[in-house]
């Protein structure tokens, strides 16, 4: 049985050309400004150490890590310093009402009719915490922040490794198998089933398909 549902976010309850043709181009754009702007505040200081840590060069200069910041956005890399200060310059946007974050009308349908028959909803992302939060304070259909009982992100580990499944379920009340995975990436679901989670792909973009794993296209499916 059932009893909580774990999602990804891009691909399965938002489009994937949200986060690639809005929140990336606009954390390219502004991360330099804010990053010298906001340099000395001990959240963005932390992780300019992290990225200097991460690069092995604990005195880069603010340019250097500014570069490889906006290198690592160039590459798609999913490094946790780059995730937290991208969330923080799109706090910036989410405030000014510069976008809102898309959520798929079927996935927010679905979410909030699980929710409101009691199963536990949490997320887990490659984007930090703080960018998962603000995207659900400012989606499409408003705050939907109440549905979800947590949140993780890789600082619980690479989504394609089963190891951090199993720590997120060491942060659940529930068993493994008890917690039902969406996603859209087949490696993904195959960490989790390794981690004895139960699988369902959504389909949404052509991307692969495996045998190994239940898919629908929409969660009007289910």
């Amino acid at each position: 049985m059932i009893k909580a549902i774990l999602t990804d976010i891009e691909g399965t309850i938002t489009r994937i050309s949200f986060v690639k043709e809005i929140l990336f181009p606009y954390a390219a754009k502004h991360l330099a400004g804010f990053v010298k702007n906001s340099q000395d505040e001990p959240q963005v200081r932390a992780q300019l150490d992290a990225v200097r840590a991460e690069i092995a060069q604990p005195d880069a200069s603010l340019d250097t890590v500014i570069d490889t910041l906006l290198g690592w956005i160039e590459a798609d890399k999913k490094i946790t310093p780059l995730k937290q200060l991208q969330g923080l310059v799109w706090q910036d946007g989410y405030q000014q009402k510069d976008f809102t974050g898309h959520i798929y009308p079927d996935a927010h349908a679905y979410l909030t009719a699980q929710h409101q028959a009691g199963t536990a909803l949490y997320v887990y992302s490659s984007g930090s915490v703080k960018a998962q939060q603000l995207l659900f304070a400012h989606s499409d259909f408003g705050d939907i922040r109440g549905l979800f009982s947590d949140y993780f992100d890789t600082r619980v580990g690479a989504k394609q490794q089963p190891e951090s499944y199993h720590n997120i379920v060491q942060n659940l009340p529930f068993e493994a198998h008890e917690v039902l995975f969406l996603s859209d990436v087949v490696a993904e679901l195959d960490a989790a089933k390794a981690a004895g989670l139960q699988t369902l792909q959504l389909w949404r973009d052509d991307q692969p398909k495996s045998p190994n794993h239940a898919f629908i296209t929409s969660f009007e499916h289910l």
